[in-house]
């Protein structure tokens, strides 16, 4: 699962003329990868809720408090583009869960947020709809979660490792050839 978390100042999801909203707290878009299990969505849950982007209740220390801790809410948004991807000039979306797995996937997370925290602070948007996604982003402050922790790659590090290679291989060759000539 990947999720773009935003601290917001407020936030609303409009469908029709149906509006969900939220005041201060976080905005969550989730999107739901075909092969993400219950594992990735209970460590989504427990990420979210516990990650620290608020100032204490002095507004004095940065990164002190969730917004369970703050008692905030939380509107989510169901984004199955997370998971596009651009080798051509179309988005693709294979690596996406299909809509009826999703929504199933999507309506339990909705539903261990409420378990986990409090149930009317949980808002959110239409599965599958197209909605407009208001977003006043406070700080700014934009995190990327994903349940699968991809890791960075350093590439000034992976050049002199790449070159290192490049020279054992050329040190190699070049003791084979003398072994040769001898």
């Amino acid at each position: 699962m990947r999720a773009v978390l935003q601290r917001v100042l407020n936030a609303s999801v409009t469908v029709n003329t149906q509006v969900s909203s939220i005041d201060r707290g976080l905005c969550i878009l989730l999107g739901i990868a075909s092969d993400d299990t219950i594992d990735d969505l209970e460590y989504m849950v427990k990420k979210i809720l516990k990650v620290r982007v608020f100032e204490d209740e002095k507004g004095e220390k940065m990164w002190s408090r969730s917004v369970k801790d703050a008692g905030l809410e939380i509107l989510c948004v169901s984004q199955f583009t997370l998971y596009g991807s651009l080798s051509k000039d179309k988005p693709s979306f294979h690596n996406a869960m299909n809509s009826n797995e999703s929504k199933e996937m999507y309506t339990t997370f909705l539903n261990r947020l409420k378990q986990e925290y409090i149930e009317d602070r949980i808002k959110d948007g239409v599965f599958g709809a197209k909605m407009i996604v208001n977003i006043v982003n406070d700080g700014p402050v934009t995190l990327e979660l994903d349940s699968r922790k991809f890791i960075y790659v350093d590439k000034s590090t992976s050049s002199s490792e790449s070159n290192n290679n490049k020279e054992k291989i050329k040190s190699d060759k070049d003791m084979k050839k003398k072994e040769i000539e001898n």
